[in-house]
């Protein structure tokens, strides 16, 4: 039984999963925000405002601790340098989850996980099927007059209907007097 275990297990084992995490919580802190399932939004967040909390810290323990779980001194520079200064007046909620609707391949619920300083995203939104077959509209300049019916040349009009009384279809030959 799973008593007091918190967290997702995310189908990983605990070395995938950790690796996972830190490579999330990288992508975030140096882009600002990673689109992603919402399982995996709701289980990095917590992490990447630790991350954050430490930069606000910005003391040489902190920094071990932040290069400990990020992995890369670039990113914890950018974290210490630019990001966690952003965040010096605000006590919490730094990151915040925008869900944006399915995944197109498997159904799997997608959101932007981003930082609070960051533009809000609007939901993506799925057009009606209704709304994308409609015929855009012609401006009156490109609008054309209807075309008119090719000319035929006499010869070929004449012969089209002589055809059309003869035939050896074989249908209505008893009407026909010989």
């Amino acid at each position: 039984m799973r008593h007091a275990r918190a967290g997702k297990k995310l189908g990983r084992d605990s070395a995938h999963r950790k690796a996972l995490y830190s490579n999330l919580a990288g992508a975030l802190i140096e882009h600002g925000r990673i689109k992603t399932t919402v399982t995996k939004a709701k289980a990095v967040k917590p992490l990447a405002e630790q991350m954050i909390t430490l930069g606000r810290r910005g003391d040489l323990h902190a920094r071990r601790q932040a290069t400990s779980f990020l992995r890369s001194r670039d990113v914890v520079h950018k974290l210490f340098a630019e990001v966690a200064p952003g965040f010096k007046d605000r006590p919490g909620g730094y990151t915040r989850i925008v869900k944006i609707g399915p995944r197109a391949g498997d159904s799997a619920e997608m959101a932007y996980l981003e930082l609070v300083g960051e533009e809000l995203v609007a939901r993506e939104t799925r057009t009606p099927v209704a709304e994308t077959h409609v015929a855009p509209e012609v401006p009156e300049e490109l609008e054309q007059a209807p075309a008119e019916e090719p000319e035929v040349p006499e010869e070929l009009d004449a012969g089209a209907d002589e055809g059309a009384d003869e035939g050896d279809d074989g249908a209505g030959d008893a009407d026909k007097p010989e």
